[in-house]
Parts: structure tokens; C-alpha cells; sequence
């Protein structure tokens, strides 16, 4: 094997450290921030299974980003529980030295017990699951398949009880849709030990009709809660953090706030996405990604690979949520069902 490569941070000085990675397109939901039906409907085209990178090759390219300076890995989708065996993947990528955390989004319609203690046995440490109400009528109507709120309550339940931890929760805030759920979405998990992330509602892809008045800042969001329950901010935990935490000062736990819209942090974003045929992409809001499944295919050796990740790396110089205006032009941007937010 390859010895581990010099780090070499992109433009802005910014180091590799995340790989997010998305192992399907697909999902059983249809929110309607995300993936609206009547985009990603019956007759839309998903990437067939020839196209989609096998478990071999992303264990692959994940020690190939290891080597470069990853520590973090998360999979994501689409729904990454569509994918078959997702826990093989897993353990493949537990067994590469220096990634020092796996963890997995999921909208939770899919974690049973026996699947969540096969992921857990597998290396998986932590768990991320999407829920945007509490309410019933609220939540249908943003995902869109009627699926209840009560499910994914007990797959939140679920993931606690298999043990991994921290279990956080996160929740799209629309002006208009759901910022009435807020307050009992903090209050529901206050004192559970289950961190609820509270994210603006952002321009990813093309085809969720975005619009900057339909952003309820961070702030708000921070002093609707702090009104009912106080809050103080809290320190990062590592460099890179896209979440601002804060503390409950009653010790019943914290809270994030995910705030790319009014208070961007481009400047310490470690992330790299990788999509699910094998394209990566430096920004969440990248509008072309690098063809890593050609090289994987093509009989390229390691070193050849990576010196083409470094050369993506060193030469990445986004910073799309600093720089956007309510003025800007929409698209081509890859969609977030492709590159799993």
C-alpha cells in the first residue's frame, strides 16, 4: 500500500478532512425541498446500477482520501439504507487506518433494529436522522409520501438504543412551512441526550423553488428557543464545524444551528462530496464534478489517482454561500438528492 501523502490544503488554505459519501440516488421520500415529485417523479431516470460505484471501489477511494488527510466519513444519499448491505460497506471502511469516525443521514424509514445493529457491529458510530415536525400534517406534507412522524420517532428511539452517540437530529426550517415546529421540536428533545440541528433552508440544486425570504435566520431560530428555554453558545468542538452550538443553561443538553445562509463558513470547510457514479464535488453547491469512476475504471494505479485528487484539492477555491445575493441566478447546480447535503 501507498504511504500517506503531504496535506495539501486548497486555495483558501482550507486542509481535506470529511469525505461525504453518497451510495444511491434514490429515496423513499419526496420532500419537497430535496427531491419534489413532480421533478422526481415515475418517470424520472435514476442512475442504473452499472453506473454506480461498487462497495470495492468506494473502499478504494475512501483509503485514497485517507491518505490525503480524511478522518471523517458520512454516507448519505439519497436515502443510503436503499442501498443492499450498506453495513459491508461499512466494515470496509472501519478497517482503514486513521478514519476516525463513521457516521450515516438517514430519514430513518428504514432503520430497524436488526439493521442498525448490523451497521452499529459493522463500525458505524454515529447516526443522523432528517425529521422536519413533529406535526403530523406538517411533516406529510414536506415529505410527501404521507409517511408518519411517529416512525421515524422510533427509529430515533431506535438508533439511541443501539448505542450510537451522540444521536442528532435535523430539521429544515421554511418560512411559511414548518418554523412553527421549532419550539416543539427543541422542547420534544430537551434532556434526551439527542441533538437537534436546526438548519436554514438553502439553494442546493435547481429544482426546489428557492427563495431567499423563505430563510428564517439562525438567529431568529436561536432566540425563539433561548426566549422559552435560555441558551449560551458553545466552543467548536474540532476546526471546521459547520454547526453553532449552543447549551441549554439548565443542563438539558444543546442544541446546532446550520447557518450557510446568513453566517456562511466556506472559510473553514474541510468537506469533500463524493456522488454515487463517482463524481466529486469540492462545494455543496458545485455546479461540475471531477470524474474519479473513469480513473477507478480505467486500470489507473494509486498514485495516479491521487495525484489527481491533490490536484482537485489544491486548486479548490469555493465559497458559494459567501457570495450569494438574493439576485442570484439560479443553477446548474448539482441537486442535494445527488450529493446528500
Amino acid at each position: 500500500m501507498h504511504e500517506a501523502w503531504p496535506l495539501t490544503p486548497d486555495v483558501l488554505g482550507r486542509p481535506l478532512r470529511d469525505l461525504r459519501i453518497s451510495v444511491t440516488d434514490r429515496c423513499n421520500f419526496r420532500c419537497t425541498y430535496c427531491m419534489p415529485k413532480e421533478v422526481f417523479g415515475s418517470a424520472y431516470r435514476f442512475l442504473p446500477r452499472a453506473e454506480i460505484l461498487s462497495f470495492e471501489e468506494l473502499e478504494r477511494v475512501t483509503r485514497l482520501f485517507v491518505a490525503l488527510g480524511v478522518e471523517k466519513v458520512r454516507l448519505t444519499g439519497g436515502e443510503p439504507l436503499v442501498r443492499q448491505n450498506l453495513e459491508d460497506l461499512v466494515s470496509r471502511i472501519a478497517s482503514i487506518p486513521d478514519v476516525r469516525d463513521i457516521a450515516m443521514t438517514t430519514n430513518g424509514s428504514l432503520l430497524t433494529p436488526k439493521k442498525a445493529a448490523a451497521l452499529k457491529t459493522a463500525g458505524l458510530r454515529r447516526v443522523t436522522v432528517s425529521l422536519d415536525s413533529l406535526d403530523d400534517d406538517v411533516f406529510q406534507a414536506m415529505n410527501d409520501v404521507r409517511f408518519p412522524v411517529q416512525r421515524v420517532l422510533d427509529a430515533i428511539d431506535v438508533a439511541r438504543e443501539t448505542g450510537f452517540s451522540p444521536v442528532k437530529v435535523n430539521m429544515v426550517v421554511k418560512r411559511g412551512v414548518n418554523e412553527a415546529s421549532v419550539i416543539p421540536m427543541a422542547g420534544h428533545f430537551r434532556g434526551s441526550g439527542v441533538i437537534v440541528r436546526f438548519i436554514e433552508y438553502m439553494d442546493v440544486g435547481n429544482t426546489n423553488g428557492w427563495r431567499m425570504e423563505d430563510v428564517v435566520p439562525g438567529r431568529d431560530i436561536v432566540d425563539g428557543i433561548s426566549g422559552r428555554w435560555p441558551l449560551e453558545p458553545l466552543s467548536p468542538t474540532r476546526p471546521g464545524e459547520v454547526a453553532k452550538r449552543y447549551r441549554y443553561v439548565d443542563g438539558a443538553g444543546e442544541i446546532g444551528i446550520i447557518t450557510s445562509v446568513s453566517q456562511p463558513f466556506c472559510r473553514g470547510c474541510s468537506r469533500a462530496r463524493l456522488s454515487a457514479e463517482g463524481l466529486l464535488y469540492t462545494c455543496l453547491f458545485g455546479t461540475r464534478g471531477h470524474d474519479l469512476r473513469a480513473l477507478l475504471r480505467s486500470g489507473a494505479p494509486d498514485e495516479e489517482i491521487l495525484a489527481r485528487l491533490r490536484e482537485i484539492w489544491h486548486a479548490r477555491d469555493d465559497r458559494y454561500s459567501e457570495l450569494r445575493t438574493a439576485a442570484t441566478p439560479p443553477g446548474p447546480k448539482v441537486e442535494m438528492s445527488h450529493i446528500g447535503g
